[in-house]
C-alpha cells in the first residue's frame, strides 16, 4: 500500500505547468506553482498572469471553482524554500537541458531526501536531465510526461532511469491511475518516449501524402478522423491544434535524435511546413494554419498560393457503407479491402505505421500493449497499431508488408497469429476493473434483454442494467427495459443492481424523436385528446424513478460523461451513484422547450430544503433561487463535483477520477449496502414556499429576459418552472408529498407540446444537435 502525495510543487507556470498544477489540485493536493519572479513591480506577476490565463481555459482545467484555491503561486527567488515541505516536485520549465540542470542543483539542495523528482520533459533525456546528481537524487527521479490538456487526456508516461528506485516508480503508477485518473504506460528513454515518436511519425505520413501523393487536406483528414476510429479532427485539425511550431520543434529535435531509425527521412519537416510558418500560419492559436474560418466557413489552405478557400469535393469514392458500419474492426477491414483512392491512402500508411511500430520494440517499449494504450490514451485512438493489425488479419498484413518492402523484425514473424492471445482482447485488465466485454463473453451472463437495454450478470448476485440505445438515450425500450429488471430483481434472489454502460455519455436524455413521434400521432387519433398518450407515458417514466428510489435493495447509478435531462432525473432517483469526474450532469429541458418532468423539479425542491439551516422560509430560500437559476439557464456542470454542488448528484456520491473503476467501484458500493444491512429511503414531505417565493422566481425570470440574458419564450418557460418549485397554487409555506409535485410537473409539461416555439427547439436539436434559443 503506498502513501497518496499530499503536497506538490511544479516548477514552470507554462501552459503545461498551470494544467499540471489544476489537476494535481484537482486530485486534492496542495500545490505550489512557481515562475521567475517579473524583473519590475510585483516579483510575482508573471505566475500571477499566467494562473489568471489558466482559469479561464475552455474546457476548464478546474473541477471546480474553489479547487483552484489549492494552488498556491510564487516565484523561485522568494518561495523556492516551500520546496522543502513537498512531497512531489515536477519541472516543466523550458527545453532546455542546461537550464534544467541548472534548476535540479537547487532542487536537490533543497527538497527533503524523501521527496520525489519529476521531469515533463518530452524531448530531452531524462538521464541526462540527473547526470551531475547525488545517487539519492537519482532514485526518486524520473520521466512524468503529462499529455496536454492534462485533466482530459489520459495518458502518463513515466520514464525511469537505470538509477530510478523500483519503489518510486511503483508508487507515482499507482498514485497516477487512482488519484489522477491516468492511464499509465512504462517508457524507456528515447527521443519523444512512445507516444509521440509514434504520433509524430503517422503525421509526417499523412504531409507526404498531401505533398507527393496528390491527396488534398480535407481529404486525408476524412481518412485519418472517426471512420478509422481516431478523433474527428484528424491529421491537420490536429496539427492546427498543437501548433505548426510546435510539430516542427519536436521534429527539428527528433531527427538528429534517431540517427539509426530506418524511417529517420520521415522526420524531416517538408517546405511546406515552413512556408506556412513564414506566412504567420501557425494553427488555431493564430488564426490560421492548414485551415481558416472565413465567414463562419471552414477554407484551407491552397498549397500553391496558400490563400484559403473553401474545401473542394473530395474523390474518395463512396464512403457512406464503409462509414456506417458500427464495429470498428469491420470498418477497417473493408477500408483496407477497398481498390481505390481511399484504399490506397489507408493501407500504404498502415502498413508503414504498422511496421514502425514493430520495428520500435525493444527500443521504445518492451511489449505491444505499451504502444497501444499509449496511442490510444494519448492520441484518442480506438485501437492502437497492434490491435489494428489482428483486426484486420494477422497473416494478412504480415503478408502485404513483405510485399511492399517493409521488413519486421523476427519476434513479430515468431507469433501464432495475433499479438493478443485472447481474440478481441485489448490489453492486460487490472482486477479493480470491470469490463462489460469481459462479462458478455460468458453466454450465461445475460438475464434479460429487448433491442435496447440487456440485464447482466456481474457476479456476486449483482446485476447491471445497460443500456443499448441510440445514444444512450431514454427510449421507450429502454423505459420499459428498467421496468423489467426491476420485475426480475424482485423475484430473484440477486443482492442489488447498478445502472451503467459504457458509452461516452451515460445517458443525453429522452428520445426526442419518439416523443416527437407521439405527439403528431396523437393528432390524428381522436381517441388521444390532450395528449392522454404522452400524459400516460410521463406518468409511467416517473412512477419508474420513484420505484427506483423507494426499491428494497440498492440500486447504485455509475455515471460518466454527459448526463443530462431524463438521464439527470434517472440519476437523481438512484438514492446511491457512483460517478466519473468527468460527469457533466443537468435539467437542460429548458434548451428544448419544455420542463423536467421525471421527478428533476421535485428531487431540487426537496434539495433545496435539505440545505437550509433550518425549515423556515427564509433559510429555504436562498438555495431554491440557485435551483431556479440553475434550471434556467439550463446550466450543466462542469465535473462530478460541481455535481454536487449544484444539487444534480447527491452529497453522498462517490466519485472515482479513473473512470475506468467506476463500474468496479458501482458493484463494490452494492455489495456494502446490501452486507450493512439496506434499508431504502424514507418517504419524508416536502417543504414548498408558495406564492412568495413563486413572485420572486417570475422576478429574477423577468430581470434576466430584460438584461438579454434569456429570451421571451425563456420566460415563459421560467415562470412555469417557477410554478412547480413553489408549489403551484399554495398561497404560503407548505409541506408537501412527492405526488402533488410530480402532478405539477406533469401539468406543466404536456401542454408545452403544442408550442410552436417548443417545436422549433425540438426540430432544431434532433437536426443540429445544438439548443435554440428563439
Amino acid at each position: 500500500m503506498f502513501k497518496p502525495f499530499q503536497t506538490a510543487a511544479v516548477l514552470g507556470a507554462g501552459v503545461m505547468g498551470t494544467q499540471i498544477a489544476a489537476h494535481l489540485a484537482n486530485a486534492g493536493l496542495t500545490v505550489h506553482l512557481l515562475e521567475l519572479p517579473a524583473q519590475s513591480g510585483d516579483r510575482n506577476a508573471l505566475v500571477e498572469g499566467a494562473f489568471k490565463k489558466a482559469l479561464k481555459q475552455s474546457p476548464p482545467i478546474f473541477y471546480t471553482e474553489q479547487t483552484a484555491q489549492r494552488v498556491i503561486l510564487g516565484n523561485y527567488e522568494d518561495h523556492f524554500d516551500r520546496l522543502s515541505n513537498v512531497d512531489w516536485v515536477i519541472e516543466v520549465v523550458v527545453e532546455n537541458l542546461a537550464v534544467k540542470q541548472q534548476l535540479m542543483e537547487r532542487v536537490e539542495k533543497t527538497v527533503r531526501p524523501d521527496t520525489i523528482i519529476s521531469s515533463n520533459t518530452s524531448g530531452l533525456s531524462i538521464g541526462a536531465i540527473a547526470q551531475h546528481r547525488s545517487k539519492s537524487f537519482r532514485k526518486r527521479f524520473l520521466g512524468t510526461h503529462f499529455f496536454n490538456p492534462p485533466r482530459y487526456l489520459k495518458l502518463l508516461e513515466l520514464i525511469p532511469t537505470a538509477d530510478t528506485d523500483p519503489h518510486v516508480l511503483a508508487r507515482l503508477q499507482w498514485f497516477g491511475r487512482m488519484h489522477l485518473g491516468k492511464g499509465i504506460v512504462i517508457a524507456k528513454d528515447t527521443p519523444n518516449f512512445i507516444a509521440n515518436r509514434i504520433g509524430i511519425f503517422v503525421t509526417m505520413l499523412g504531409l507526404k501524402a498531401l505533398t507527393e501523393q496528390g491527396y488534398t487536406i480535407e481529404e486525408i483528414d476524412t481518412l485519418t478522423g472517426t471512420l478509422v476510429g481516431r478523433p474527428k479532427s484528424g491529421t491537420f485539425r490536429t496539427a492546427d491544434l498543437v501548433g505548426l511550431d510546435t510539430l516542427t520543434y519536436v521534429s527539428d529535435n527528433l531527427y538528429p535524435a534517431i540517427p539509426q531509425d530506418e524511417q529517420r527521412e520521415m522526420f524531416r519537416v517538408p517546405e511546406l511546413m515552413r512556408k506556412l510558418m513564414e506566412t504567420g500560419s501557425l494553427g488555431a492559436k493564430a488564426g490560421q494554419g492548414f485551415y481558416k474560418k472565413v465567414k463562419g466557413e471552414i477554407h484551407s489552405v491552397n498549397l500553391k498560393t496558400f490563400a484559403y478557400e473553401p474545401a473542394k469535393p473530395q474523390n474518395l469514392g463512396n464512403l457512406d457503407a464503409i462509414a456506417k458500419t458500427s464495429d470498428l474492426g469491420d470498418r477497417l477491414r473493408k477500408l483496407y479491402q477497398q481498390k481505390d483512392r481511399a484504399g490506397d491512402f489507408f493501407r500504404q500508411t498502415m502498413l508503414a505505421t504498422l511496421a514502425y511500430s514493430a520495428n520500435r520494440i525493444p527500443e521504445i517499449a518492451d511489449h505491444p500493449e505499451d504502444i497501444d494504450q499509449a496511442m490510444r490514451w494519448g492520441f484518442g485512438w480506438e485501437m492502437g497499431p497492434f490491435e489494428i493489425w489482428d483486426a484486420l488479419g494477422f497473416n494478412t498484413v504480415l503478408a502485404d508488408l513483405q510485399k511492399a518492402g517493409l521488413t519486421v523484425p523476427a519476434w513479430v514473424e515468431s507469433l501464432q497469429g495475433s499479438f493478443y492471445t485472447q481474440q478481441n482482447t485489448a490489453v492486460t485488465k487490472a482486477t479493480d476493473e470491470i469490463h462489460l466485454a469481459d462479462i458478455k463473453a460468458n453466454p450465461k451472463s445475460m438475464l434479460w434483454h429487448n433491442a435496447e437495454a440487456v440485464l447482466l450478470d456481474l457476479g456476486d448476485r449483482v446485476a447491471l442494467f445497460e443500456f443499448r440505445s441510440k445514444a444512450n438515450t431514454l427510449s421507450l425500450q429502454v423505459i420499459d427495459g428498467l421496468g423489467a429488471a426491476l420485475d426480475w430483481l424482485e423475484t430473484h434472489d440477486y443482492r442489488g443492481m447498478v445502472i451503467g454502460n459504457e458509452g461516452e455519455n451515460f445517458c443525453v436524455g429522452i428520445n426526442l424523436a419518439e416523443v416527437g413521434k407521439m405527439v403528431e400521432w396523437e393528432k390524428l387519433n381522436p381517441f388521444n385528446r390532450n395528449h392522454r398518450a404522452l400524459n400516460d407515458l410521463i406518468v409511467k417514466f416517473q412512477s419508474l424513478m420513484q420505484r427506483i428510489h423507494y426499491f428494497h435493495k440498492p440500486i447504485v447509478a455509475a455515471v460518466q460523461g454527459r448526463v443530462l435531462g431524463g438521464g439527470c432525473e434517472l440519476v437523481m432517483a438512484c438514492p446511491h451513484v457512483v460517478a466519473s469526474a468527468e460527469t457533466y450532469i443537468g435539467l437542460v429541458e429548458l434548451g428544448v422547450g419544455l420542463i423536467p418532468a421525471g421527478g428533476g423539479l421535485m428531487r431540487m425542491t426537496r434539495w433545496a430544503a435539505s440545505r437550509a439551516a433550518t425549515d423556515t422560509p427564509g433559510d429555504i430560500l436562498p438555495f431554491l433561487k440557485r435551483v431556479f437559476e440553475t434550471i434556467g439557464m439550463a446550466k450543466v456542470a462542469n465535473s462530478a463535483y460541481e455535481g454536487m454542488a449544484l444539487g444534480f448528484l447527491n452529497p453522498m456520491t462517490k466519485v472515482v477520477i479513473n473512470g475506468d473503476r467506476r463500474l468496479y467501484a458501482a458493484k463494490q458500493e452494492v455489495l456494502c449496502l446490501d452486507e450493512l444491512g439496506y434499508t431504502a429511503p424514507a418517504r419524508n414531505p416536502i417543504h414548498v414556499l408558495g406564492q412568495p417565493a413563486r413572485a420572486v422566481f417570475e422576478h429574477m425570470a423577468h430581470t434576466m429576459m430584460q438584461g438579454g440574458y434569456i429570451s421571451e419564450y425563456d420566460r415563459t418557460l421560467a415562470n412555469r418552472l417557477a410554478y412547480v418549485l413553489a408549489g403551484g397554487d399554495l398561497t404560503s409555506p407548505s409541506l408537501v408529498d412527492d405526488d402533488y409535485l410530480l402532478r405539477l410537473e406533469r401539468e406543466n409539461f404536456v401542454p408545452l407540446v403544442d408550442e410552436p416555439k417548443t417545436k422549433e427547439r425540438i426540430l432544431h436539436m434532433l437536426t443540429t444537435k445544438k439548443p435554440l434559443r428563439n
